[in-house]
């Protein structure tokens, strides 16, 4: 389920970002460290590294539902749990740039404005069991990420502190199975009596 959502948002950036950024960068998924690109990743890259992932409890269901057959049977099942999944986005200029602070600077300005476009991740570019889901899976950019410290982050990987985007999507994963029902009650019926007293 995650390596669709990753596939979902290199499939958002290739349709939207400018032709001419789509020709020249790669993107990646890799941790942003000291030794980033790896060897398959050709600089210029655009880097969303997924930092951290966990419940939404403010959408948390417990609610049972029941799928009805057309055989008369059911399928109950609960709803998929709801799960905040937080990239950290950063841009990497080519190893050549006399100026690589600004054409990351200008890379990250162009991916902003792909993901400030769509609060909800759009059905057009959604891959595997991401297709359908329901509700729509809703996306949030630039607001303060799960990250305590971003300075320890980068000292973590060893890495210097680059100009990052914080981006959160939260998708459903069907993490219980379908029960089974059987026949389901589909007709009532009510006898009455007659009363045969006398006056």
């Amino acid at each position: 389920m995650l390596d669709d959502l990753d596939r979902s948002l290199n499939e958002l950036l290739r349709r939207e970002l400018p032709s001419a950024v789509v020709q020249q960068v790669a993107i990646s998924f890799a941790p942003p460290d000291d030794k980033f690109p790896p060897s398959a990743v050709h600089l210029p890259a655009i880097d969303l590294f997924l930092y951290d992932i966990r419940e939404n409890l403010e959408l948390r269901d417990r609610e049972w539902r029941l799928e009805r057959r057309s055989d008369g049977t059911g399928l109950k099942k609960r709803p998929p749990v709801r799960v905040d999944c937080s990239y950290l986005v950063t841009a990497w200029a080519a190893n050549s740039s006399s100026t690589p602070a600004y054409d990351e600077h200008r890379l990250l300005g162009e991916v902003m404005k792909v993901l400030l476009r769509h609060p909800v991740l759009p059905a057009a570019v959604l891959q595997g069991n991401l297709q359908g889901q329901e509700p729509p899976l809703p996306a949030v950019t630039l607001l303060s990420g799960q990250l305590q410290s971003l300075g320890e982050f980068w000292q973590a990987l060893g890495g210097k502190p680059k100009a990052a985007l914080n981006y959160t999507v939260t998708i459903g994963v069907d993490a219980l199975a379908a029960v089974e029902t059987g026949p389901l009650v589909t007709d009532k019926m009510l006898k009455f009596r007659q009363g045969t007293g006398e006056e």
